[in-house]
Order: C-alpha cells, then sequence, then structure tokens
C-alpha cells in the first residue's frame, strides 16, 4: 500500500469517484483482452484495496453491505438466466451430460485436495468448485446462430444441472465444517434441502406470481418484488443455515417461471451490474495480495496445475464421452468442451463462502492457498475458454454449414 492512511485523507466522494472510475474502464481493458469483464473488477479491487493504494477501505460497512447484496444479485441472475424451455427441448441429454460434467471434474479435483492433505469435507467442496461452470462463450455462439444447435441446449442445460450440484454440496459442507460431522447433521442438512428446494421453486414462484400480477405494473414495483422475493429466499436459506447464495439462486430460478420471462428484470439487473455486483468482486480483489499470490504458484504448483488440469481433463473427458453416446460430430463435442471450460462467478462464490466459513477453532474450510489458485482458475479458463469456442465455431461452420436456427426441432441434421 502506498499510504496506510491514504484512504482518510481522501473524501468519501472522490474515492467513490476513484472506484466507479475504474469499474468503468478496466472491464472495458480486459476484454480487449479477450478477458471477461469480470477480471476487471476484480483488478479495479486490487489496484484500490488494502494491498496497493489503499484507497477502498476493506471492512467499510456500506462497501460490504453492497458487496453481500452483489453476491446474491450475481446468484440470483445466474438462476433467472435457467431458460426452462431450452432446457426441456433437451432435457434428458442434458441430464448426461451436466452429471458427465460435474462428476468427472468433481472427483479429480477431490481427490487432488485430499491428496494433499485436505479434510475429505475440504476436498469435496474443492471438487465442486470445479464442477460448475459459467457460459461465458455463448455470446460468440448466438452471433454466429448456432444457439438453436442441439449440442449447445445439451450444453446450457447441463449448465443447469452442474450449478444446481455445486450449490447443493456447498450447502452440505459448510454446516459440516462449522458445527462437526454426524449422520444426523447430516440427515438434517439432507431434509432442510429437500424441504426449502421445492418451497422455493413452487411456493416462491406462487407468491411471486401473484405479487407480479397484483402490484407488478410499474417498473419500480417489479424491480421492489424481485428484490423482496430474493431477500426472502436468501433469508429462508440462511435461517436453515445454509448459505444465502443458495436461496438466491432458487428464487431467481422461481422468479423466472412466476415472471414467464424476462420482463420486469431490466431494471434491477441495470443497477445490480453497475453497483452491487461490481462491488462483490471489488471485495473479492481486496482479497488478493499480489505477494501471497505469485507465492503460491511458486510454492504450490501442484495445486495450481492440479487444479487446471483435473478441470481441463475432466470437462474434455466428460463432454468427448457425452458426444459419444449422443451422436454428436467432433467439431460439436469440442463446441460442448469450450463452453464448459471457464469458471468465473458461481465458482468465485463458493470459493469465498467457503474461505469465510469458520469453525470452531475458528478454521477456514479452504485456505487462502486454494482462494488463490481459484483466482488463477478464473483467469486461466476465462481466457482458455474464448480461445476454444471461436475455434470450435470456426470448425463447425466450415465443416457443417446447416440451418441452425431449426436444429432443435429436427436434432438428427446437426449431429
Amino acid at each position: 500500500m502506498l499510504h496506510p492512511d491514504l484512504a482518510n485523507y481522501l473524501p468519501l466522494l472522490s474515492r467513490f469517484a476513484l472506484a466507479l472510475a475504474c469499474v468503468l474502464l478496466l472491464p472495458r481493458l480486459v476484454e480487449r483482452l479477450r478477458m471477461p469483464g469480470p477480471i476487471g473488477f476484480l483488478l479495479a479491487g486490487l489496484i484500490l484495496g488494502p494491498h496497493a493504494l489503499g484507497v477502498l477501505q476493506e471492512h467499510a460497512p456500506v462497501l460490504q453491505f453492497f458487496a453481500d447484496l452483489g453476491k446474491l444479485l450475481l446468484m440470483f441472475f445466474a438462476g433467472f438466466e435457467v431458460d426452462s424451455e431450452d432446457f426441456a427441448r433437451a432435457r434428458n441429454k442434458a441430464g448426461l451430460f451436466g452429471a458427465l460434467s460435474f462428476t468427472l471434474p468433481f472427483l479429480a479435483g477431490a481427490a487432488l485436495a485430499f491428496s494433499l492433505g485436505y479434510s475429505l469435507n475440504a476436498a469435496v467442496l474443492i471438487g465442486s468448485i470445479l464442477a460448475s461452470h459459467t457460459l461465458l462463450g455463448l455470446p460468440v455462439v448466438k452471433e454466429v446462430g448456432l444457439v438453436g444447435r442441439e449440442s449447445v441446449l445439451v450444453t446450457i442445460g447441463g449448465t443447469v444441472i452442474t450449478d444446481i450440484l455445486a450449490i447443493l454440496v456447498l450447502a452440505v459442507c459448510i454446516p459440516i465444517h462449522e458445527t462437526g460431522f454426524s449422520l444426523a447433521t447430516l440427515a438434517v442438512a439432507l431434509l432442510e434441502l429437500t424441504i426449502f428446494v421445492p418451497a422455493v421453486l413452487i411456493g416462491l414462484a406462487w407468491v411471486g406470481r401473484i405479487l407480479i400480477l397484483r402490484y407488478g405494473k410499474s417498473p419500480v414495483n417489479r424491480t421492489v418484488i424481485l428484490l423482496l422475493m430474493m431477500a426472502v429466499a436468501a433469508q429462508g436459506a440462511e435461517l436453515i443455515q445454509l448459505e444465502g447464495i443458495i436461496g438466491a439462486f432458487l428464487a431467481g430460478i422461481a422468479i423466472r417461471r412466476a415472471s414467464r420471462g424476462t420482463e420486469g428484470a431490466e431494471s434491477l439487473e441495470v443497477v445490480s451490474r453497475a453497483l452491487f455486483i461490481p462491488a462483490f468482486f471489488l471485495a473479492a480483489g481486496f482479497l488478493i495480495d499480489p505477494r501471497v499470490f505469485f507465492e503460491t504458484v511458486v510454492a504450490s504448483p501442484v495445486l495450481v496445475g492440479g487444479v487446471l488440469a483435473a478441470l481441463l481433463v475432466g470437462k474434455y473427458v466428460a463432454a468427448w464421452i457425452a458426444s459419444k453416446l449422443l451422436g454428436y460430430s467432433g467439431p460439436d463435442g469440442r463446441l460442448m468442451f469450450a463452453l464448459s471450460v471457464p469458471q468465473v462467478a458461481a465458482t468465485l462464490a463458493v470459493a469465498l463462502v467457503a474461505y469465510n466459513s469458520l469453525d470452531a477453532n475458528g478454521e477456514r474450510l479452504v485456505d487462502e492457498s486454494v482462494l488463490n489458485a481459484t483466482i488463477v482458475l478464473v483467469v486461466v479458463t476465462s481466457v482458455l475458454g474464448f480461445f476454444f469456442v471461436d475455434r470450435s465455431v470456426q470448425s463447425l461452420r466450415a465443416d457443417e454449414p446447416k440451418d441452425t436456427e431449426s436444429c432443435w426441432r429436427r436434432p438428427r441434421k446437426c449431429r
């Protein structure tokens, strides 16, 4: 940090203006380098945080609240983007790919972590961090008109499966770490999930539908309803010792069903992506100590390299097996792999929740090395994901020029 008291010398509005300038400019800079915008937010948090300029205070109450809300909204919109109609078109095939895409990286990551001395519970959680994925390359696929291709729909549906399973693993691992493992604890956690998940997906969707019909005529009211539903679901999850992001994710799926589409979410999404979600990534950037980060890469090459290898090999084998079983072409299988490589939003959120989870002795579920390895994973897979998607799309367009808009209606045509 350049000056330990720099935050105290700058007026509050000046610090706020600096933060907004970084939020505006840095994501655009990293996007030019073919990396996703959230990495720019992380970089902004690193620059303005306690390990560099010290402009923003790590434990500022307002910023921390914005960051917590941004984390919930990030998972809410991850659930809100789940299109049940797209998923239904290739539900069974998506289930197969989702199961493979979750299980193989999960087992590889858990085995790696356990072999490096992490507890079984921590190893399982680390495996789940590798198992989900973020569809960063989907806009590229949309631009070239391949979003209706069956292999793409299967990958989208598989993303839903991997995200839900990763969240459920988190929901089980956190209470075990905080209160200790017992069959009773595990049984209670599973029972709570069994009740809570349908209560949100069905009950909250029904309540949300009524509120939208009665009070959701104006954009302001619809925004308030969405925030209310997310807050209720997140608080409900915390009341039964689950993480709030689990309730927020499920609330997004439920409200998407209740609103029959995306109408009403535009205003909330604009505010979230302009303020709250960047605040979450800024706060995550505060945790990055460049010295410790590079020490982790140098001192723990097995962990960092093993995590990357477990992810890439697991996702590739999953896509290869699924494409063979479903009769897809080689380029389709490579596109499925490419879309399932990037790890950004949910991965970082789960890692941070696990890092901040403390047991009775104050020990974290995962240590700083795992958090730093996760950040390396986010950066590397984001870059590789865009590269792989671009190559796969070019291969598909060159080898199989077809009418992709009707592929889901005639799936044999697109294999």
